[in-house]
């Protein structure tokens, strides 16, 4: 990488779901590929003595900082369902200097969502980057927007000025572009009165997309990931994972310089082929001290 770029990646990784071992192996080659500097993580949970985001780390060499966002008991989220919790996760190429965990509001008893911040100590300075998870389900705009707009006040707490350096945040916002929550962040759209802005990085390096396009439209949520089948009735082929910026400085710093879906290859070959997630990831590279 140039060295005032920094390439930012997000990905949710699907928790623990089987074949574990083999998508950790296709995760960890295809990020060692890709060589991130910062990934923000969704859908983590515990495997051997810490998470499925330490074991990712580890093969990087990145440091590493998790937060839970929900544990359960033994049944709580549903029949033979064992306790246990799920959070985010950032991984960073460069030391962590802090780092804080937001709780989001909408929580539920099976589903509670959170904002984890990190200050990244980059080669060009410190960086905040933020990783997130809204709710799911198909009706839920309402608890998103509250959501982006907690987001939004505690992105804001880490300086926003004109001095200041650009932040990055990702995550599985479980929202098309078109949806109020993802058009307030746009800046768009108002919300709670107000308004603010975040570049969407995809639509930085690509144009809108317009009815009767072909595939190539940003799609996280895939019908070609065999993953995705079992939860059809979430309405698949959508651009649901997103890598947004604070708004570019005169400087140039914040510019998106190049993006696109990653973490699509499969691992095996027929029906025994699997990708690393149910989710594709996102790439940006955002230009991050003047020039």
């Amino acid at each position: 990488m140039i060295p005032h770029r920094l390439r930012a990646l997000t990905l949710n990784f699907w928790g623990r779901s089987a074949p574990l071992d083999r998508r950790l192996a296709l995760a960890a080659r295809q990020l060692t590929a890709l060589a991130p500097d910062v990934i923000g993580l969704q859908e983590v949970q515990p495997h051997g003595d810490a998470t499925t985001a330490h074991a990712l780390a580890a093969a990087l060499g990145h440091h590493v900082v998790y937060a839970p966002a929900l544990r359960w008991d033994d049944g709580a989220l549903g029949p033979g369902i064992a306790a246990g919790e799920e959070g985010l996760a950032i991984v960073s190429r460069w030391p962590i200097e802090r780092s804080r965990a937001l709780r989001l509001p909408e929580a539920r008893p099976r589903e509670a969502r959170i904002l984890l911040s990190a200050r990244l100590a980059t080669p060009a300075g410190p960086i905040w980057f933020h990783t997130t998870h809204l709710h799911y389900r198909l009706d839920d705009g309402v608890a998103r927007e509250a959501q982006v707009v907690a987001i939004d006040d505690a992105i804001r707490a880490c300086g926003r000025g004109n001095d200041d350096p650009p932040q990055i945040l990702c995550g599985d916002f479980n929202a098309t572009a078109d949806a109020d929550e993802i058009r307030f962040l746009r800046g768009l759209t108002t919300l709670a009165g107000r308004r603010t802005h975040f570049q969407d990085a995809w639509l930085r390096r690509h144009p809108e997309p317009q009815p009767g396009d072909g595939p190539e439209r940003g799609i996280t949520w895939s019908s070609d990931n065999e993953h995705t089948r079992p939860l059809r009735s979430l309405d698949l082929d959508r651009r649901i994972d997103y890598v947004f910026v604070t708004t570019r400085k005169k400087d140039g710093r914040g510019t998106v310089h190049a993006c696109r879906v990653a973490l699509t290859e499969r691992d095996g070959d027929g029906a025994d082929a699997i990708c690393a997630s149910d989710h594709y990831g996102v790439v940006a590279d955002v230009q991050i001290a003047a020039g």
